[in-house]
């Protein structure tokens, strides 16, 4: 089948799908970031990063990733402002960049309070022991 009997048969069948729709989703439907469009898709999947930021929640913050947890921070906070810029504005593109910020900058923040309680411990008895031994010269 060529490019063009393809393209011509994906569009018939829009034009099926569209007749079958309610007007109020319809608009939804041929909207410049709707759902034919990668507008929608892209963001649509991005929200996978969401859930494994969550699922994330669970695991130890000693085993959390400074580096993968600012990546999604920072890229969240970009790609957000980014969604009022682009023409059409993408609503999708801004709600899931803002999970993913917040996912992001929340990992950082358990993982900072981890770091910071390690630092308030005082140490065990038996290392300050062998700290003191370590620095005595063996009598002679």
């Amino acid at each position: 089948m060529s490019v063009v009997g393809l393209r011509g048969l994906i569009m018939r069948l829009d034009k099926r799908v569209e007749a079958l729709l309610p007007q109020r989703i319809r608009s939804v439907w041929n909207h410049p970031a709707g759902p034919k469009t990668i507008f929608f898709w892209a963001p649509s999947f991005k929200w996978a990063l969401v859930i494994a930021g969550i699922a994330d929640v669970v695991r130890p913050p000693e085993r959390l990733s400074v580096y993968q947890s600012s990546a999604l921070a920072a890229t969240g906070c970009i790609w957000s402002r980014y969604s009022f810029v682009i023409i059409p504005v993408n609503y999708n593109l801004f709600s899931v960049n803002i999970f993913v910020a917040a996912t992001g900058f929340f990992q950082l923040s358990r993982i900072y309070a981890y770091r910071k309680s390690l630092k308030e411990l005082p140490p065990a008895k038996d290392e300050t022991a062998d700290s003191e031994e370590a620095g005595k010269t063996p009598a002679a």
